[in-house]
């Protein structure tokens, strides 16, 4: 089979919509192509530097190595994978610090108006905190992106320790995602022959014990697959990746997010989106730059959120510094560009509880180093 394998989509309520359970009965068509944004054309940068289509606002929210606004807590260094919790009539947006050492993350906690409460520390002293995910009982999975990496349980209301959690394998952690319905949560390995992983808890919203498993599947970019257990978890002589036959390879896994029946990961060697159909058990390609008619709108394809109405959202590192949106009808437009910042890469997107706050960060920031990152929030007409 070819690279022009299929993204499948559903019309649901009139709408199409992404939805893993109704693949199967699912049209055909090709992987997300350029064309018009929902939300119009990018604006003149602002006086943040940042691009947006009209209707739409940003502001600073925190920079590396300076006080969170209206606290005295200093934001960490090189800001990246970021996720949003409820937190009473307000919210908190929680992101890790790529550094090593230190690493770690952070909190900010938001009043019901959108001011900023306070500012904290849930993690410290670990290594290279890239991505992770949150959980469905309000914790923070933070992920080290180092050789036999941990992934750690944090706690973004504050107050309690975070939790090393082994039996989620040792191995170059980027991102997670939970499946509640399989009660299964889905792992990315970034290494250039890395794999794709899920891990079983033995009690779900318990991650102290489980089964760690990898996809097996061929090479093709489309078709059913697999799952095989992993014998050694701890990943020391053989590392996690080496140890299953057949185990599918991915160039650089990065962002993972899950919605109905639907897991969406991004490879950044590649630059694709892909899709596995929890469902049914089958991966998919939603997008590919190689794939596309023209120039390619989205590459350095990083992390990944998503939204109630089906739309995607995928970071860049490198590219031209976009968040772009890929829509259930397939259609890959930018959303945002940070100017001056071309020595950055974008992280962290994740949406405040209600839908109508973006948050993200530039790691690097016009300095071009760690300590230079900033954190911002965007407002407006989401859909």
């Amino acid at each position: 089979m070819d690279r022009r394998t299929v993204l499948r989509a559903t019309v649901a309520g009139g709408a199409a919509a992404f939805s893993g359970s109704l693949w199967a009965g699912a049209a055909a068509a090709a992987p997300a192509q350029p064309g018009p944004s929902p939300y119009g054309a990018l604006r003149s940068a602002d006086s943040n530097g940042i691009q947006l289509p009209t209707g739409f606002t940003s502001r600073v929210i925190a920079r590396s190595r300076q006080s969170v606004a209206g606290t005295s807590y200093t934001w960490h260094d090189a800001p990246d994978g970021g996720a949003c919790f409820v937190a009473g009539t307000g919210w908190i947006y929680v992101s890790n610090s790529e550094i090593t050492p230190g690493g770690g993350a952070s909190a900010v906690r938001f009043n019901a108006d959108g001011s900023i409460a306070s500012a904290y520390r849930i993690l410290a002293n670990t290594n290279q905190n890239c991505a992770g995910g949150a959980t469905p009982w309000g914790t923070w999975l933070s992920c080290e992106e180092v050789n036999r990496g941990f992934v750690y349980e944090t706690y973004p209301q504050g107050g309690t320790a975070a939790v090393q959690r082994p039996a989620m394998g040792r191995f170059k952690h980027e991102a997670a995602a939970c499946d509640p319905d399989r009660r299964v949560i889905y792992l990315t390995e970034d290494e250039s022959n890395g794999c794709f992983y899920r891990f079983r808890p033995n009690t779900w919203g318990n991650l102290s014990a489980g089964t760690l498993e990898v996809l097996v599947a061929g090479t093709a970019t489309s078709g059913p697959v697999t799952w095989a257990r992993v014998p050694d978890p701890d990943g020391s002589p053989t590392v996690t990746r080496g140890q299953v036959s057949g185990a599918k390879r991915f160039n650089g896994g990065e962002g993972c997010w899950y919605d109905d029946g639907t897991c969406w990961f991004t490879t950044k060697g590649d630059n694709r989106v892909w899709a596995y159909d929890a469902v049914n058990q089958r991966i998919d390609l939603a997008y590919d730059d190689s794939l596309v008619s023209g120039t390619a709108p989205l590459t350095g394809v990083d992390n990944i959120t998503g939204t109630g109405s089906g739309d995607l959202y995928v970071a860049e590192d490198g590219g031209n510094m976009e968040i772009n949106i890929i829509t259930p009808a397939g259609v890959v437009a930018p959303f945002l560009r940070i100017t001056g910042q071309s020595a950055s890469e974008i992280c962290g997107p994740a949406f405040s509880p209600d839908g109508a706050r973006l948050y993200f960060s530039s790691q690097r920031g016009t300095s071009g180093s760690s300590s230079g990152g900033i954190t911002y929030e965007v407002r407006g007409p989401f859909r």
